[in-house]
């Protein structure tokens, strides 16, 4: 019996590690939604609402309310509130608006959050200058933060 959990754990163990990183350049949009993983690995709710709401990460408190983070201070007026959009949207339209709310909203303000190519003045942080060119464009949000903060877009329903 040992042997078979052991054994099962291994295997499980192997898919995850075996699981790649999509890169933002080969993402796959049908219309604005991404069916695909982008890591094959479920997100953390818990570390989406982070990413969410902290300044130096994803700081989507900045532009969106929510009840569920009524807490942390400063919430946005920018974009629509973000209260009931796990009821609203599939995984795959979430994940897409996510990683780049342009393929659903063109004329929107909010960043892609997983994009690397195919902007029209890409800045170098907060210096008020020109991205190098000799230095690689890093997503706003990593593929695993992007999945996290899918699974806390997913528990912002309504209460009944």
């Amino acid at each position: 019996m040992k042997r078979m959990i052991a054994l099962a754990t291994a295997c499980l163990t192997g898919s995850v590690a075996m699981a790649e990183v999509v890169p933002p350049s080969e993402v796959t949009f049908d219309g604005y939604a991404v069916e695909q993983s982008l890591t094959g690995t479920p997100g953390n709710p818990e570390e989406g609402r982070k990413v969410m709401t902290t300044k130096s990460m994803g700081n989507c408190v900045s532009c969106h309310a929510a009840e569920d983070y009524a807490d942390v201070p400063f919430h946005g007026e920018v974009g629509p509130p973000l209260d009931g959009v796990g009821e609203r949207w599939s995984e795959a339209e979430l994940r897409g608006l996510v990683v780049n709310a342009k393929m659903a909203f063109e004329g929107t303000v909010m960043p892609a959050f997983y994009k690397t190519e195919g902007f029209n003045r890409l800045g170098d942080g907060f210096t008020g200058k020109a991205h190098p060119e000799d230095k690689p464009v890093e997503p706003l949000l990593t593929a695993q933060e992007v999945e996290d903060v899918v699974a806390y877009l997913k528990t912002l329903t309504y209460d009944e």
